[in-house]
């Protein structure tokens, strides 16, 4: 089981998750690294996980449409060699191309809509579509290798409920985001992948929300689960550290 690291990015700080209800997010508190600078905390999670890939949600882009450039381009300097697997509240492919191609004004390069490709020196960027931001129809035109975020609340679909519905348009990629089990350790919804998979065929899955412990990554990984985002139970300590 693949463990990607994630960062919430909420008015240039680094926030904690509280079952996706994210007018609680406060700055992160974590055993990994002192205070709550986004560059300290990712470069944290990335030596703890030994990862290369780091999933960045943008609130201020995914809920206020306002993307925090400036610190993308910051974040994608810092961490050369690295993906970001960058959620910014996309509407579209042409609204991931238009927001990528500002990035590279302030010095990051990526291919704007599949598995990208950086300048040296910088992290690649690859979007994430999530369905609470992609407007109706829009999953029809993402790319084959796009990430998908399927989002859904207390088994209510967020944004398009096509999202979830018509798999001849899901791309090669799902993240299957169970909202209100992010930051909570109430467990991963195994069932919900389950049903995914059964669904996905061959595509790869990536779960987020409620890791408690590696005994949850192992079931995740039964139920059907490629790799799975992981944040709060990292900053706890509660997975072992990668070898």
């Amino acid at each position: 089981m693949q463990i990607i690291p994630v960062i919430d990015v909420l008015g240039g700080t680094a926030v904690r998750a509280v079952r996706g209800e994210r007018s609680r997010y406060r700055p992160l508190e974590s055993q990994l690294c002192s205070g709550s600078d986004p560059v300290d905390a990712a470069r944290a999670l990335l030596d703890y996980c030994g990862a290369a890939v780091l999933y960045v949600a943008d609130l201020d882009g995914i809920v206020h449409g306002a993307p925090q450039r400036g610190l993308l381009a910051r974040l994608a300097g810092a961490l050369p060699g690295i993906e970001l697997w960058l959620d910014a509240g996309f509407a579209d492919p042409h609204a991931a191309s238009a927001m990528l191609a500002s990035l590279r004004e302030c010095g990051t390069s990526s291919d704007a809509t599949s598995a990208s490709r950086s300048a040296p020196g910088v992290a690649a960027i690859t979007p994430v579509f999530g369905s609470e931001s992609l407007r109706p129809g829009a999953m029809a035109h993402l790319p084959a290798d796009a990430l998908l975020s399927l989002d859904r609340r207390h088994d209510t679909p967020l944004g398009d409920p096509h999202c979830w519905t018509d798999t001849s348009h899901w791309p090669a990629r799902l993240i299957v985001m169970t909202l209100e089990r992010v930051g909570s350790f109430d467990g991963p919804a195994l069932d919900t992948i389950a049903e995914v998979r059964e669904r996905a065929g061959q595509r790869q899955i990536i779960g987020a929300g409620g890791i408690r412990n590696a005994d949850d990554l192992q079931a995740a990984a039964a139920s059907g689960a490629n790799a799975w985002l992981v944040a709060s139970a990292l900053h706890e300590r509660r997975i072992p550290a990668a070898s």
